[in-house]
């Protein structure tokens, strides 16, 4: 993969997470993922060209479960992709149900 990087989602839960997401980004596929506890938490995205992101799954442990870590990781892609002017098809079914949750996000959806 091409570009690593850490990001702060700048969210803050009842958990009070203090793990940065990362992003690791290749030039067709890529992925977030963050660890918490020792747990590592990922969602995995491939390319559709240079404009356009298929999110197509979340993996978040048991351990980790409740602690609105699969949001952060959606949430850190949609705040690419309005950064870089990305469009995003949610194949994954989590991804898709917090997308549809925030109003806001769904411009960015296809």
């Amino acid at each position: 993969m091409g570009r690593v990087g850490t990001l702060n989602t700048g969210l803050m839960t009842e958990d009070a997470l203090s793990e940065e997401v990362e992003r690791e980004d290749g030039v067709s596929k890529g992925r977030y993922r963050i660890v918490v506890d020792g747990h590592e938490a990922e969602m995995t995205y491939s390319r559709a060209g240079q404009k356009l992101i298929i999110i197509d799954h979340t993996d978040v442990p048991a351990a980790l479960r409740g602690r609105k870590v699969g949001g952060r990781l959606v949430r850190q892609a949609v705040e690419d992709a309005r950064r870089e002017g990305i469009t995003i098809i949610p194949l994954c079914p989590f991804a898709k149900a917090q997308i549809e949750r925030h109003a806001e996000w769904h411009v960015l959806r296809k």
